[in-house]
């Protein structure tokens, strides 16, 4: 049995539908990205070209997933029961959502500098997943593990940083 034939044509359904919408988010965001006209810049290098492209193939590939689960049936199959673990892995999908909204939203791109921001995003994601841990070692947050997750986030965020600005000679908000 291939993978095509386990997994839930009605799952399929919701993935092609999560896939489009965020194929029409990455490409209205591309659309509505500064052209840098003024600038002189080639229509070909323009900032939202690459975005725009990976958006439509989101949208292109997010519709063949809905047709062909839509042609195993998708739409008659009864909905399965939650389980436990499914209702967990809801909960830890929302939370990485609202943190990574969080951090596009709120801390990017209003004055804080790019690793001041980066750094509480890692951070606190790290200690929240830490805390929603099904291991009762690692859901406790001693002093290691809050130096450790400031460690990780300071470090990574400093690198990403350096890397943009001083390798690829891009500036962060």
């Amino acid at each position: 049995m291939n993978d095509a034939e386990l997994a839930p044509a009605r799952a399929d359904l919701k993935d092609a539908a999560g896939w489009i919408a965020f194929g029409i988010a990455v490409l209205v965001g591309s659309i509505t990205m500064d052209r840098l006209e003024r600038q002189n810049i080639n229509p070909v290098t323009v900032p939202g070209l690459l975005p725009g492209l990976l958006g439509i193939a989101m949208i292109l590939l997010g519709a063949v997933l809905g047709v062909r689960s839509l042609r195993r049936g998708a739409l008659s199959q009864p909905l399965p029961p939650a389980s436990a673990e499914d209702r967990e892995t809801r909960k830890r999908v929302w939370i990485a959502i609202a943190l990574c909204c969080g951090y596009g939203i709120v801390l990017v791109g209003h004055g804080i500098p790019f690793w001041i921001a980066s750094s509480v995003y890692v951070t606190a994601s790290i200690l929240i997943f830490r805390r929603l841990s099904r291991e009762p070692e690692e859901r406790r947050l001693d002093a290691k593990a809050w130096i450790n997750a400031l460690l990780i986030g300071v470090l990574s965020s400093v690198i990403t940083w350096l890397t943009f600005e001083k390798l690829f000679l891009v500036r962060l908000p």
